[in-house]
C-alpha cells in the first residue's frame, strides 16, 4: 500500500457503494414477469458487516431504482436514510450522504465503476473501483481492487481501509479464535424490526 493510499484510507469513516457493477457484476436479469433479479456476493456482505462492526458506516448511492436491493440492504443492516437510488447527480448526492452521516467528504470513500460515478469519486477522500471498472474510472481512482464488481471488490476495499487503520489483523484473529462477534447479525435484525 503506497503512502498516499495509506493516508487516505486511515481517515475513512464511511464507505458509500454503487450497486450495479459494484455490489453486483453489472448483469441485469429479468424474470418471466419482467421483475428485476440481482445476484450479490456473500463475501462482499461479510466485508460490509465487518466494516459496520468496526465503526465504518455503509451507504448506497445508485443511479437505478432496484426493488430487489431493499431486501439485501435489510439483510446487511443498512438504514434507508443512507440509501439513495435513482441518482442523476452523484456529486450532489454523495455530499448529501456525507451530511446525513455527519462527515466531511474527506472522511468518505466511494466505490463506483462507471462514468456516472466520476463526480462522486472526484469529491471523496478515497476513490475506489473494481478491477473491471471502465478505464476512465480506473485512471481516476486511488484504489483499483484486484476483485471484479460483485465478486469481492467491496470486501477488498473494506480490508484495505481497516488494514490502514490497524484493525484488520485483529478482526481476522478474533474470527480465527472462534470469537464470532455477537452483534454480527444484530444490525440486520434491527433494520428489519424498524420496518414493522
Amino acid at each position: 500500500m503506497n503512502d498516499e493510499l495509506l493516508q487516505r484510507a486511515r481517515g475513512i469513516r464511511a464507505l458509500a457503494l454503487d450497486v450495479d457493477g459494484v455490489l453486483t457484476d453489472a448483469s441485469l436479469h429479468y424474470g418471466r414477469g419482467g421483475e428485476a433479479l440481482k445476484t450479490f456476493s456473500a463475501r462482499d456482505g461479510f466485508g460490509i458487516k465487518a466494516a459496520q462492526l468496526e465503526g465504518i458506516a455503509i451507504a448506497v448511492l445508485s443511479g437505478r431504482v432496484a426493488p430487489p436491493l431493499k431486501a439485501r440492504l435489510a439483510d446487511l443492516g443498512i438504514p434507508a436514510r443512507l440509501v439513495i437510488q435513482g441518482s442523476l447527480d452523484k456529486g450532489r448526492d454523495i455530499a448529501t450522504l456525507a451530511r446525513r452521516l455527519g462527515l466531511t467528504l474527506a472522511e468518505l470513500a466511494f466505490l463506483g465503476d462507471d462514468i456516472p460515478d466520476l463526480p462522486a469519486l472526484a469529491l471523496v477522500g478515497l476513490a475506489v473501483c473494481p478491477a473491471d471498472a471502465a478505464a476512465e474510472v480506473r485512471s481516476r481512482c486511488h484504489l483499483v481492487t484486484r476483485a471484479r464488481g460483485g465478486r469481492g471488490a467491496v470486501r477488498e476495499a473494506v480490508e484495505v481501509i481497516l488494514a490502514a487503520q490497524g484493525r484488520w489483523e485483529a478482526l481476522v484473529q478474533r474470527w480465527a479464535a472462534g470469537e464470532v462477534p455477537e452483534k454480527f447479525g444484530a444490525a440486520a435484525r434491527d433494520c428489519r424490526a424498524g420496518d414493522d
